[in-house]
């Protein structure tokens, strides 16, 4: 194994090993939104920011060891490099990580987009919630701000019939 791919390997492995993580967070982060529990969500939040910044400074890495070893630092440059070590015994296990990252940020990519939909969701209906404790929708209660029947609730609204 040449010292470029020794270092291709290591970085790749510790961006596949913090996506698994990730991944896990984010499926925890999933239950948590479906749950009537929220209360753990803080926790996830900062791991899963760890996580990130970890995966970050991976990707940074392997892009520098890309770039030392005259590939673009990209999705194109990461395959060019594989196809140039292909006949060196070590680029399966290589290739194989790299496909399996891929794989996983694509997944990770989802869960985010789908956990983000859920905190939109909860996000909404707190804010409806707000604004009816709040007074702030018209008609939207029986009762009116200073705890008297509200008369758009009270009174059905009629229509002007002409003819």
């Amino acid at each position: 194994m040449n010292a470029t791919n020794t270092v291709m390997a290591s970085y790749l492995n510790q961006e596949v090993e913090a996506a698994r993580e990730l991944i896990d967070i984010l499926q925890e982060e999933q239950n948590q939104l479906l749950s009537p529990n929220i209360d753990e969500l803080e926790p996830l939040v900062a791991k899963k920011s760890a996580l990130v910044a970890q995966l970050t400074q991976h990707t940074r890495n392997r892009n520098e060891s890309l770039r030392k070893a005259g590939f673009e630092p990209s999705l194109a440059g990461m395959n060019a490099w594989l196809e140039s070590t292909k006949d060196q015994p070590d680029t399966i296990t290589i290739e194989k990580n790299w496909n399996e990252l891929v794989s996983l940020s694509q997944s990770a990519k989802e869960l985010n987009r789908l956990n983000g939909m859920l905190i939109s969701s909860h996000m909404t209906r707190n804010q409806q919630a707000l604004s009816i404790l709040l007074g702030n929708q018209p008609n939207a209660g029986m009762y009116g701000p200073d705890g008297q029947p509200s008369r758009a609730a009270a009174t059905p609204a009629r229509s002007v019939v002409t003819g």
